[in-house]
């Protein structure tokens, strides 16, 4: 429990109903949260002695456990409140008030010893409260004490002598402090003060003597002074006038006798300094998670009947802190291996390392929660149980990297199944795209991260099931070859005897075209012909017309240059024939 976390008051730990003690669930609970080491003080003695008000003062509260102000008893069972501890930094005080012992309402002294008994057990400082002065009646009341040799055992072995027991009872016993209340005596003797705790010593002295009467006085000194050597006493005056004692409780400090806040302050001030931490046997420190255990071992073993060991109890402790540290390994280991691993891995070592790794925390954890694992027994344990979850991820990791590499193989084939089913490969030369196909579609398969360890297997054992197909396959494509190959040699002698006709054929064409061609050349040559005559005539024609046109020009010319003269002529002859003296006859 967090040093702030606080109780608001106490709660019943062991419940006592018709005589029989039962652990209570919520209490446990409450305990299983404190990991600090717990220093448990108990407190035992007669109803009506005032315990629960002591103990309200150590929780530092005015109310909590309740006080009795009637003739009945309050408090049934043991009641626990646990609060954080006033002077030991990081340690949890824990409180815890029997039901008042000799209650007559309950008659019932068996199941007092056994809350004496349990309250000696779970407690590191023992308080015992009783009104008074220690005397004769006293100690009669504390006959709890000569009982617990028949209530404790510390050895289990069965060779053990009650003596050889009993002492071994100092060893885990708590410190003893006793309470007197409403201590009105003087602390002297023989005239000198003496101290409340040479009281006690002086109370404790043995009587010689072996009579009966002399045994019975020493008995339960003789097993306080032995089972308890750290004692201390507290004598206190009555904290209040009678009248008042029945609101005790709402009684402000300055209402109280001054005398007893003192007493009540110095007695709260040495349980805060003196009280220990609560041990076990071989130095066990006990938290709260161990209390809780201790609880449930003793009552448990009280109700079956059976006496509390201390040694049977420190191994039953033992067994379940172990169990408790190998599971809180393997929760560790789990959660380490959850957080790292994303299964499948591609290698086996990958996987190793971080088993090995999250092995190596697990097992830190489990020693720092362990305690007296004799003979590594639980560590043995708890490896095995690692190696057997090692065991099952690489399982897991095998499986894992199986359905990764079956689905991808589904991915990627799935397209190439299809196209197998519709017969695209079933035909000649079909076999050869297939195994391309395929050699592509491995090739894609194996790029494709995070296969895992049985990526080459699960590859394998797939091309292993789609053998028959590929056969198939293979067998049709062959098959149709040869036929292919039979058509091929008819259709190349086809379309050789086709290409000859064709061949035949052109040549043919070509000699009807050179004809025609030669024909048409011939035709143009006449037509040529033709027209060059023509052209050659029309030539000659228009020659001889231009020379008759020529000679037509020449003799109009003559003929115009003749007339020319002729008219010169004449007109000469008109003139000479005008002159008188030139007068010329023409014939």
């Amino acid at each position: 429990m967090a040093s702030e976390i606080h109780m608001p008051g106490p709660v019943c730990l062991i419940e006592n109903i018709n005589g029989k003690l039962m652990a209570n669930q919520k209490a446990l609970k409450i305990l299983s949260a404190v990991k600090q080491p717990v220093v448990v003080v108990a407190t035992v003695g007669l109803y009506h002695t005032g315990k629960s008000y002591l103990m309200n003062n150590l929780a530092r509260k005015n109310k909590g456990f309740p006080l009795g102000s009637t003739v009945q008893s309050h408090t049934k069972g043991i009641w626990m409140w646990c609060v954080p501890h006033p002077d030991m930094p990081n340690h949890t005080l824990v409180l815890l008030d029997t039901e008042g012992l000799g209650d007559v309402e309950k008659g019932d002294n068996q199941n007092d010893s056994w809350i004496f008994a349990l309250a000696i057990l779970l407690s590191s400082t023992f308080v015992y409260n009783s009104m008074g002065t220690i005397n004769q009646q006293a100690m009669d009341q504390l006959h709890y004490v000569t009982e617990l040799t028949d209530r404790i055992r510390a050895k289990s072995s069965p060779g053990n002598s009650e003596v050889d027991d009993s002492a071994n009872f100092v060893s885990f016993f708590p410190a003893f402090v006793w309470t007197l209340r409403d201590f009105s005596l003087e602390l002297e003797a023989n005239g000198q003060p003496i101290t409340a705790d040479e009281y006690l010593e002086l109370s404790l002295k043995l009587k010689k003597g072996t009579d009966q009467k002399t045994k019975s006085f020493n008995e339960p000194r003789l097993c306080i002074r032995k089972f308890f050597p750290q004692k201390k006493c507290f004598n206190f005056d009555r904290p209040a006038q009678r009248k008042n004692l029945i609101c005790l409780e709402q009684l402000q400090e300055g209402e109280l006798n001054p005398e007893f806040v003192e007493q009540a302050a110095e007695f709260c001030s040495y349980i805060f300094s003196n009280s220990k931490p609560k041990t076990l046997s071989g130095g066990i420190t006990v938290n709260g998670p161990r209390l809780e255990s201790l609880v449930l071992i003793y009552v448990n073993v009280i109700s079956s009947g059976d006496l509390p060991c201390t040694e049977d109890t420190v191994l039953a402790l033992t067994q379940i802190e172990n169990l408790a540290a190998v599971q809180k390994a393997i929760a560790h280991y789990d959660k380490q291996m959850s957080q790292k691993v994303q299964l499948p891995t591609e290698t086996l070592q990958e996987l190793l390392a971080l088993h090995r790794a999250s092995e190596r925390q697990a097992i830190e954890v489990f020693m720092k929660s362990s305690f007296k694992d004799v003979d590594q027994k639980f560590l043995k344990d708890l490896q095995i149980q690692l190696e057997a979850k090692q065991k099952d991820f690489c399982k897991q990791n095998l499986q894992a990297s199986s359905d990764r590499c079956s689905a991808l193989l589904q991915d990627i084939f799935s397209l190439l199944e299809e196209e197998v089913n519709q017969g695209i490969y079933s035909k000649a030369g079909g076999y050869c795209l297939y195994i391309q196909k395929m050699e592509r579609l491995k090739k894609n398969y194996c790029q494709k991260p995070r296969k895992g360890i049985e990526a080459d297997k699960t590859l394998q054992k797939y091309l292993m099931s789609k053998e028959s197909v590929s056969d198939a396959i293979l067998q049709t494509d062959l098959t149709l070859t040869a036929k292919e190959k039979e058509l091929k040699e008819a259709r190349l002698k086809a379309e050789a005897a086709q290409a000859e006709a064709q061949r035949l054929e052109e040549i043919e064409r070509q000699d009807q075209l050179m004809m025609e061609q030669r024909e048409r050349l011939h035709q143009e040559q006449v037509r040529q012909m033709e027209r060059d005559r023509a052209n050659w005539l029309a030539e000659q024609q228009r020659a001889q017309e231009h020379k008759i046109q020529e000679e037509v020009k020449k003799l109009k010319e003559t003929f115009q240059a003749e007339n020319r003269r002729l008219q010169d002529e004449l007109q000469h002859l008109h003139k000479t024939a005008n002159s008188p003296d030139d007068i010329c006859i023409l014939l």
